[in-house]
């Protein structure tokens, strides 16, 4: 099975000049914790509500003026929406990551995937590898 059977397509995003206060309030409305940002309708970074609390916050109080620009990671972990789910599960327990964002051969962000959403289709015993990968603090 590919990840396009198991992602979610509808998928809330951002642009660069988005502030940190509008994207805190996409978060609470749509229950999510991480938004891609999209420039030109490609995938150029990822911002989480951690990003939001430790890069944010901490360095630029001002929510209503800080940009995704200023805050995103731009080192982007993504998987092909042609991919296997297997490698992808994999690859999400070397990586320790819960959820990436997919995209077509042409980098266009075509959706995401969350470890629950291809748990649903995996192997119990190869989901609960991954997940335990992932919270291992001392895996790298």
């Amino acid at each position: 099975m590919l990840v396009r059977d198991v992602m979610t397509i509808e998928v809330k995003m951002v642009r660069p000049e988005a502030t940190i206060f509008q994207i805190a309030r996409l978060m609470r409305e749509e229950d999510i914790g991480a938004v891609p940002v999209v420039e030109n309708d490609k995938l150029v970074g990822m911002i989480t509500d951690r990003d939001i609390v430790l890069r944010a916050l901490a360095a630029y109080p001002d929510v209503k003026n800080t940009t995704a620009k200023t805050v995103m990671s731009t080192r982007v972990l993504y998987c092909f929406e042609d991919q296997a789910v297997e490698d992808v599960l994999d690859n999400m327990g070397d990586l320790q990551v819960r959820r990436m964002p997919v995209v077509d051969r042409d980098k266009r962000l075509v959706g995401m995937v969350s470890l629950g959403d291809l748990s649903i289709i995996s192997a119990p015993d190869r989901t609960g590898y991954s997940l335990s990968l992932i919270s291992d603090p001392t895996h790298h």
